[in-house]
């Protein structure tokens, strides 16, 4: 198989498990605060990272400047992030936060990327990405909720617009320091920094849990968020985003909400309406259109491979 649709594959799967995860935090987050909850996520996942980095490469260890560089994006992209994706989806509606998180996400990507690559903005790009875009809308503003603009809703809104530029540009932060260390490395002590900024807001939480009680399932919904959406899932990204450049792979993020919904509709019983399906249509059509585009005409001659 040609190795750039292995790397669109490997994009399009983990949009797919971050989506579906929203069920499982969903019910792992009627026993855990959701702060509390996305700190043992990262936290615990860091022993995985690194005892990943000394098997497959030999060392853990990045000089103090580069250790410094990943510091402010792990607290910013990781710590500031999660928490500010939580507070969007308690200050506004479901459908307002996932469309304001995702939407613009890649669009802040293109825009910004000249800023940390030499990424080309290609017609096929940008006609592809509008499909996606339109796609995504339908998805999410086809469930039950809708769009509610109201002045309630705006601490919320803006904190999930926040997300979107914020991430785009923590994703392209990524991207330079890729080039000369491995995504696994890059993932390891951003997840690290991340977890150390994240751990001051859980100190009002642990003493809420009853940890006796915890069942299986709570163990399961730890584990799949710390080894499956985390550890494996962050390093596949990186190095998948790196490959094809973080414009392109950002636009994989619209698989995210279609996941969540098909998740929620097969586990959970909710409705799928007829323009969630045409936009899910309309969403992989403008992927494939993206994935499509020729080596020759993509971003950079050293982004793709």
């Amino acid at each position: 198989m040609d190795r750039k649709w292995m790397h669109y594959i490997g994009l399009a799967l983990v949009a797919a498990i971050w989506g579906a995860n929203f069920g499982v935090s969903r019910q792992a987050m009627e026993t855990f605060d959701p702060i509390l909850f996305t700190f043992l996520r990262f936290g615990l996942a860091v022993p995985f990272f690194f005892l990943l980095l000394k098997v497959t490469e030999g060392s853990i260890g990045i000089p103090v400047k580069v250790a410094l560089q990943l510091a402010v994006i792990g607290l910013l992209g990781v710590t500031g992030l999660e928490i500010a994706v939580m507070y969007s989806i308690k200050y506004t509606t479901l459908a307002n936060a996932s469309l304001l998180n995702v939407a613009p996400w890649p669009i802040c990507a293109a825009l910004f990327g000249p800023l940390f690559m030499k990424e080309r903005i290609s017609s096929r790009l940008v006609t592809g990405g509008i499909a996606a875009i339109i796609g995504v809308c339908f998805i999410i503003l086809g469930g039950s909720e809708g769009l509610d603009l109201s002045s309630n809703h705006m601490i919320g809104n803006g904190l999930a617009l926040g997300v979107s530029i914020f991430g785009a540009l923590y994703n392209l932060a990524c991207m330079p320091i890729m080039k000369r260390y491995s995504a696994l490395r890059v993932s390891t002590w951003m997840i690290l920094f991340g977890a150390i900024g994240m751990l001051p807001f859980t100190f009002g939480s642990w003493g809420k849990v009853d940890w006796s009680a915890l069942t299986a399932t709570h163990y399961t919904a730890i584990g799949y968020n710390v080894l499956i959406c985390t550890v494996i899932s962050f390093v596949v990204w990186n190095a998948s985003m790196f490959k094809v450049g973080a414009a392109r792979a950002n636009f994989f993020r619209y698989v995210v909400p279609a996941s969540a919904v098909t998740a929620g509709y097969l586990f959970f019983g909710e409705s799928f309406s007829g323009w969630q399906l045409a936009g899910a249509v309309c969403m992989a059509a403008g992927l494939v259109w993206i994935s499509l585009e020729r080596k020759d005409t993509a971003a950079s001659p050293n982004l793709t491979s």
